[in-house]
């Protein structure tokens, strides 16, 4: 079994070949090729966390669309002075497939 944990946007992911993740905006458009930093490796017993070996492990991934996360709401409130304020907020987002881990 292999797979890999990956950092993907301020957060880890783990991911193997066939995997489709969610992950904040990226700049590639679809149908593109991007390439994510591996944090782990693990192929089978072995486990690897050297950062010389894991500059060498390659974790490939395409781009299969673009969507908006779900909205959340923002409220800030002040008792006795009749300052309310209400704001909206939905994340970018980029779901990709994950194509090779070598």
């Amino acid at each position: 079994m292999v797979y890999a944990v990956v950092r993907a946007g301020g957060r880890q992911e783990k991911v193997q070949v066939g995997t489709i993740v969610v992950l904040d905006r990226q700049s590639a458009k679809i149908g593109d090729k991007i390439e994510l930093p591996a944090v782990l490796f693990v192929d089978g017993d072995a486990v690897t966390t050297d950062a010389d070996k894991l500059a060498e492990v390659k974790v490939t991934a395409e781009v299969v669309g673009e969507e908006r996360g779900p909205k959340i709401i923002i409220q800030k409130f002040k008792n006795k002075t009749g300052y309310k304020k209400r704001q909206g907020h939905r994340q970018d987002l980029t779901r990709v497939k994950i194509t090779g881990i070598k």
